[in-house]
């Protein structure tokens, strides 16, 4: 409601000004106007006025949206970027920083791209957010200059995460039928190590695992995932995690932290 209503006084002010300007380049007798706070006698209401467009549109225009804008014109599509860059804007909202972040963008086809993304951040969760941080995005092709956030839930945004794992190497070859097709299921990890090997700014390491299916018999199983350095603690020994497998193969297994909905 807030961005309507200042976005509605700004175009009411720039009508006012744009007006104002008519009259004093056409404008037969510059004593009399059609709109209020003019005139020979009142030079102030045009200062006041052109002082408040201005200030709207500096900051006016960067809490309401209208300034930059925040959503992806048109049809989007799903892909997956890299974090190249964060800064304040130096706006703060009930004690939340806004950021831009510049995200690298390779989509399907065409030439990579640098779009913007303008968010209120939590002094919590900006950590989070590291330079070379791949994120899941929505883009158009035809307006690159803006991307948005994906909904990671989504099952189209988790399966392009996925399939870019898979493309980078994340996921060893053969484990991706597990990951891919196979069953899910609580494991807990009973050793870790890393092996020294690192992609895409994430750490890999050897796990055995514990694999607990609901009502029926345990077994270990030797595995590797790669982790950002953030998240290696999820994998401490001990740590209850997600398994993958497939029936006829029940000792090749790929993990996860999370679990997938409707897996």
């Amino acid at each position: 409601m807030i961005r309507i209503v200042l976005l509605v006084v700004w175009l009411l002010l720039s009508a006012w000004l744009v007006i104002w300007t008519g009259e004093g380049l056409f404008g037969v007798n510059q004593r009399e106007s059609i709109l209020p706070f003019s005139g020979e006698d009142t030079l102030g209401g045009p200062i006041f006025i052109g002082v408040a467009w201005g200030l709207l549109l500096t900051f006016g225009g960067t809490m309401s949206g209208f300034g930059r804008r925040r959503k992806v014109r048109g049809e989007s599509q799903i892909g997956v970027g890299r974090l190249v860059e964060i800064s304040r804007t130096g706006l703060t909202v009930n004690d939340v920083p806004q950021y831009d972040l510049f995200i690298r963008v390779t989509p399907g086809v065409g030439e990579d791209f640098v779009g913007q993304l303008r968010m209120l951040v939590d002094h919590s969760e900006i950590g989070a957010l590291q330079v070379g941080q791949p994120v899941p995005v929505r883009y158009s092709l035809s307006d690159q200059d803006t991307v948005e956030l994906a909904d990671i839930t989504d099952p189209a945004v988790r399966d392009a995460m996925l399939q870019w794992r898979i493309e980078r190497g994340l996921i060893d070859p053969h484990l991706v039928r597990a990951r891919t097709s196979g069953t899910q299921v609580p494991a807990s990890v009973l050793e870790v190590r890393p092996t020294g090997r690192r992609l895409e700014g994430q750490s890999e390491l050897a796990l055995k695992v514990l694999m607990a299916p609901e009502g029926a018999a345990t077994w270990e199983a030797d595995t590797t995932v790669f982790a950002f350095p953030e998240a290696i603690s999820r994998f401490q020994v001990g740590a209850p995690i997600w398994a993958f497998y497939r029936r006829e193969d029940p000792h090749t297994v790929a993990v996860t932290v999370e679990k997938e909905a409707g897996r």
